[in-house]
């Protein structure tokens, strides 16, 4: 089983790489946001606690979290694997997913991190603030300050997954194949598949 968690910055392309990379090699797509709102949606147990919090304004407890991701584990033994999208985001988190992934006899392969400079993520989010629609991606003062805040953030789990050999930085500037084409070097040799030219 692969568990790749795709690391980057606003505006560094982890949704369209997320994507190409879920279809290229049949991972499922594990999206805290979109289990959260499932969880919810179906008024599970875990929905209505996390519901609790939300609704005073709160942030769901890692331990809810946990256990969606735990259940959404539990429901897809067949899968080849998953790549984690917006989890972990500190490092008592990661410690977290790390211990449930051993009770689960599996562990994170390897964190990818989309590497852009700074002034290449400016330019790409204030064009997608041109047509988007999402008003944060269109001041450039409030960019500069999500980019500083997930520098803040990650850069702990990134120590986190280097002391064990997992953190990967990858070219993230230049067009969508190019980078495509680097991460999946990095996971064809995670699977031990030949790499096809």
């Amino acid at each position: 089983m692969v568990n790749l968690i795709l690391f980057g910055p606003p505006g560094s392309g982890k949704g369209t790489q997320s994507a190409k990379i879920i279809d290229k090699y049949g991972l499922l797509h594990l999206s805290t946001g979109d289990l959260l709102r499932s969880e919810i949606g179906n008024k599970t147990p875990l929905g209505l606690e996390a519901q609790k919090f939300m609704d005073q304004g709160l942030l769901v407890p890692d331990e809810v979290v946990i256990g969606m991701i735990s259940s959404k584990l539990d429901a897809n033994p067949e899968a080849r694997g998953f790549i984690f999208d917006g989890f972990p985001r500190t490092t008592a988190q990661a410690e977290a997913l790390d211990k449930l992934l051993a009770l689960k006899k599996t562990a994170i392969s390897v964190v990818l991190s989309l590497e852009v400079p700074e002034e290449e993520l400016i330019k790409r989010l204030l064009n997608r603030g041109l047509t988007s629609g999402r008003s944060d991606d269109a001041n450039e003062e409030v960019v500069k300050a999500r980019i500083v805040e997930y520098h803040n953030k990650t850069a702990p789990v990134a120590d986190h997954y280097a002391k064990f050999g997992k953190f990967k930085k990858i070219k993230g500037d230049g067009s969508v194949e190019e980078i495509f084409d680097l991460l999946s070097k990095e996971i064809d040799e995670l699977l031990g598949e030949k790499v096809s030219s």
